[in-house]
């Protein structure tokens, strides 16, 4: 029997069909083995940074630190390649962790913030390595014996070099009055840190400084005229399709049902089930790991320069160039050559996160706790993934 061509090329490409199906069928299967392996093989680490010789499954690890709630997403060549959540949002309710649970990413909102800094550098707002208060309007850094000669500078602040006091903040029951941006940095009754000031030389050494990013972030509202939650959503959020993500203080209702309650170390739930946190710029924003993770794809292909949509190649080095005596600025580095990597992690009242990629590679992952007693099932959870792709470690100065 003669086969028309038009038969004889349509049975090819149904032939093609099927071969590409079956390769993309055999790639989906793959996956899901190494993230079932991944699942099933998380080993326990000592003080001196060795894992057990046996295995136990995620949820196992999560029972055994009183974490309740765990999600995750893990992503490679730029593209999120699984993401799952664990667990349950609160340990009352009889529904389970979903990818769109949203959790406090806490100092993760450093990196985010210092992302759309660089944003507004680019676009002329203000300039990376001048004295911040020639553009702060409504507060201004005192001066004191330490700034006479060096200024705190937006690079500076990122770096954490600046100088700048207040590591950190406690957050505020949603039954409290909120001081505003300028009561926190002026150190008023209403708020429940101190007074932000300069109590070391500007430049000189290291300090990690929540109140220099409160500090940048009326900088960037100053020289905006907007809200901060406004203006993130503007330059990061909306672009990257962020969708589950928000700066706000009072989420909008659509995400309320959606929160993981926070959960202190001794397994309470944080009162009213999480605090509020005015410094927004230092630890203000709500996400999930898979909005996460398509931040850092789009910052990691910023930095190779394969899309500058997010941030100018230029910049994006310049965040990744560590600086003397310190990280890189507005994000921690870590590693060289193929394991050279990027990350931050966070911790708020009842929560803990990591997120951290590859440079060179758009591979990496993210994960979010509602707990305090997360980051050492973190450090597992890093090192399992590692295991499970056979990537280089990606835990903090592994």
């Amino acid at each position: 029997m003669k086969l028309s061509h038009f038969t004889l090329t349509m049975m090819f490409l149904a032939l093609a069909g099927c071969s590409v199906s079956n390769q993309e069928s055999t790639a989906a299967n793959q996956q899901l083995a190494r993230q079932q392996a991944f699942e099933s093989s998380i080993r326990s680490i000592d003080d001196d940074g060795n894992s057990s010789a046996s295995t136990n499954t995620l949820e196992a690890r999560m029972k055994a630190y009183g974490v309740p709630a765990v999600s995750i997403a893990v992503f490679d060549n730029n593209q999120i390649i699984w993401s799952k959540g664990y667990g349950k949002p609160d340990i009352e309710s009889n529904q389970g962790v979903t990818t769109d649970t949203l959790f406090q990413a806490a100092s993760i909102s450093k990196t985010v913030t210092s992302v759309a800094a660089f944003k507004m550098i680019q676009n002329g707002n203000f300039e990376l390595d001048e004295d911040v208060n020639l553009k702060l309007k409504r507060w201004h850094v005192p001066e004191n014996q330490f700034t006479q000669q060096q200024k705190v500078t937006p690079s500076r602040i990122m770096s954490h070099t600046s100088g700048l006091n207040v590591s950190g903040f406690e957050g505020y029951a949603q039954n409290q009055t909120i001081p505003s941006l300028v009561q926190i940095l002026q150190g008023s009754s209403l708020s429940n840190s101190p007074a932000v000031k300069v109590f070391q030389t500007p430049g000189e050494s290291e300090y990690y400084s929540g109140g220099g990013m409160t500090v940048l972030q009326l900088l960037m509202e100053d020289s905006s005229a907007l809200p901060f939650s406004q203006l993130m959503q503007q330059l990061i959020l909306k672009p990257l399709n962020m969708s589950q993500s928000s700066f706000e203080l009072a989420l909008p209702n659509e995400l309320q049902s959606q929160i993981a309650k926070g959960y202190d170390s001794k397994q309470s739930m944080i009162e009213g089930g999480y605090h509020l946190y005015p410094e927004k710029a230092a630890a203000g924003l709500w996400s999930t790991p898979t909005d996460l993770a398509k931040f850092m794809i789009a910052l990691g292909k910023a930095y190779r320069g394969e899309d500058e949509t997010l941030l100018s190649q230029q910049s994006a080095k310049t965040m990744l160039t560590r600086v003397p005596g310190a990280g890189g600025t507005g994000i921690g580095i870590d590693g060289e050559a193929d394991a050279f990597r990027f990350r931050h992690s966070g911790g708020n009242a009842g929560y803990t996160c990591y997120a951290v990629s590859f440079a060179n590679s758009g591979r990496g992952f993210v994960v979010m706790t509602n707990s305090d007693n997360g980051f050492q099932l973190i450090h597992e959870i890093s090192r399992a993934v590692s295991e499970a792709y056979g990537w280089p470690p990606m835990w903090m100065r592994e």
